[in-house]
């Protein structure tokens, strides 16, 4: 099985100094497919994919990406995986071919002015190749971030929070290349805050405090949450938030503007609380699927009163 796998390690562990940042992560993704990788800021996502790109060794745990040991075969697997960092990390004084055509000599690929047209041509920057790096907007420098993991023409692609700050067009257009990418072959790993890109991943792992609290298709997550949710539409759904808030049986109200989402893990109490505000004029109620979203902050209710209390 393994043979079929992009990346299989086990109880990858990681602390900076007193701090453990990751904690016993094991992962196994199928060649093909594309993982997301969600988890609140601190969360150790960023330390994980640096161990599994193998920029980082970690404390303990073992593994292979791409079928190189993440331990002892560090350089092969750099020269295999596309890693595209929060942080955009090109010249700005250089234009967007010279950037990648600099990319192309550190992989010192014998095809570089070719592997460049190709990549130019594929992102959509043949008209912007001669602007400087540093004049682009936050969607064009995306680009540029994804032309210089492909170039070099990488099994797997690890990607750490790649769409924060773009427009929405410029993340519909990112995650469409993305999947093209994958019907080709390649793995892809995209860690994201977003909701709606989660739900167009293979699977999603969430990750908080360096431990993995969920994984699995998105309706496999929403199904083990044991969450059950009424949705409420109305005029005025902040104030009846307010009284909902902290009754017996309800454990998160969320407002999304006319809508509220109110939900619980018991039915039986959730519906006891909300049933002497069900017959008030103004309001509908529709008992409904937890949504991701509502899932996640769930998850995040131990933590968040361990952190407040």
């Amino acid at each position: 099985m393994s043979g079929a796998l992009a990346i299989d390690v086990s109880e990858l562990t990681k602390s900076f100094g007193a701090r453990k940042v990751v904690d016993k992560f094991s992962i196994q993704v199928p060649k093909g497919q594309v993982w997301g990788f969600l988890g609140p800021n601190g969360s150790g996502k960023t330390t994980t994919i640096r161990m599994l790109c193998g920029l980082l060794l970690p404390d303990s745990g073992s593994g292979t990406c791409l079928g190189y040991d993440i331990r002892k075969q560090a350089a092969l697997i750099k020269r295999n995986v596309g890693y595209m960092t929060q942080k955009f990390s090109f010249y700005e004084d250089l234009s967007i071919r010279e950037n990648l055509d600099f990319v192309a000599r550190v992989y010192e690929m014998d095809d570089r002015v070719r592997a460049v047209d190709q990549a130019i041509e594929r992102l959509g920057l043949v008209e912007r190749q001669q602007q400087l790096a540093g004049t682009l907007s936050g969607g064009w420098k995306q680009r540029l971030a994804l032309a210089a993991c492909i170039l070099h023409r990488p099994q797997l692609l690890l990607l750490d929070e790649p769409t924060a700050g773009v427009d929405p067009q410029a993340r519909r257009d990112f995650w469409d290349e993305i999947h093209q990418l994958a019907a080709q072959g390649l793995t892809v790993l995209v860690s994201t805050h977003y909701m709606d890109e989660a739900e167009r991943c293979d699977r999603i792992v969430y990750l908080a405090y360096g431990t993995v609290l969920a994984r699995g298709t998105v309706g496999e997550v929403i199904g083990a949450s044991t969450l059950n949710t009424w949705i409420v539409t109305g005029e005025d759904v902040r104030a009846l938030a307010g009284e909902l808030q902290g009754r017996p049986g309800v454990d998160q109200v969320s407002v999304f503007g006319v809508t509220l989402h109110v939900s619980g893990t018991d039915a039986g109490a959730l519906e006891r609380a909300i049933e002497p505000y069900r017959a008030r004029a103004g309001f509908a109620w529709k008992k409904s699927s937890p949504s991701l979203e509502d899932v996640f902050i769930h998850l995040m209710a131990p933590f968040r009163a361990r952190l407040t209390g």
